[in-house]
């Protein structure tokens, strides 16, 4: 058996959380400076949206955060990815704006826990807790795991690609698929993130001689660097799935 709790009401958990759970993302992510502003504020409003999957033995197997925000149900008044997600949901709090959508905006099962159908019990726990919550409509920017594999391919076309069965190419897709989960639509510019040459030389374990583009390990698009300017800009594409 498996419960889904607030992490607020797992202290205990918190520390093996953040060793388990960062180490399934590249070093990158971590610095979108468009995030940056809405951090604490997100902690402070909502810290009932960020959750922990425990087994009946009390072990930490996953977890999963997400935010709300007043979405009209259209592509046109998506936000434009996971940044702007965060950002529609501190400012809409602050101007009082009534949510009607839940934005599950990441989730993350430990590394020993994998394969073993832990990612679809996180995602339908939290996708029923917002419903039952009174947030009907649940969404999520994906970052399809498989997109690093093609670099060079645009987001557009990647989220087309299916099996012969008719399912994702991807398998995080896949899985929010067999979930229930459809398409919406793709967000190129879900997050963007920004260092100077020797941070994305450490980030990445790779040497950036020159100005130019740059596949880069876990990249689902490529990083532009710029010798004179010494920055490096990384603009990453999700897709976006409606669960409910």
């Amino acid at each position: 058996m498996y419960e889904l709790i607030p992490a607020a009401d797992g202290p205990q958990y918190d520390e093996e959380a953040e060793q388990r759970f960062l180490e399934e993302w590249p070093e990158f992510i971590f610095h979108d400076e468009g995030v940056k502003p809405y951090r604490d504020r997100r902690l402070q409003y909502f810290p009932q949206w960020e959750f922990y999957l425990v087994s009946s033995d009390e072990r930490l197997i996953a977890g999963c955060w997400g935010v709300p925000i007043a979405w009209d149900g259209t592509v046109a008044d998506l936000p434009g990815g996971f940044t702007d997600s965060l950002a529609r949901s501190v400012t809409s709090y602050e101007e009082g704006v009534v949510p009607n959508t839940f934005v599950l905006m990441a989730a993350a099962v430990r590394s020993d826990e994998q394969g073993q159908g832990h990612a679809g019990r996180v995602i339908t726990a939290v996708r029923d807790r917002a419903v039952a919550n009174g947030l009907p409509q649940v969404i999520a920017p994906v970052r399809p795991t498989l997109k690093s594999s093609y670099p060079l391919t645009p987001i557009e076309t990647f989220m087309t690609w299916t099996r012969s069965d008719g399912l994702p190419l991807d398998p995080w897709l896949r899985t929010h698929v067999r979930l229930g989960a459809t398409l919406l639509a793709p967000a190129p510019a879900s997050q963007t993130m920004t260092g100077s040459v020797s941070e994305w030389e450490k980030w990445t374990g790779m040497q950036f001689p020159s100005t130019g583009t740059y596949t880069i390990p876990a990249g689902l698009t490529t990083l532009d660097v710029d010798r004179d300017a010494d920055l490096g800009t990384y603009v990453e594409p999700n897709i976006w799935l409606r669960h409910a």
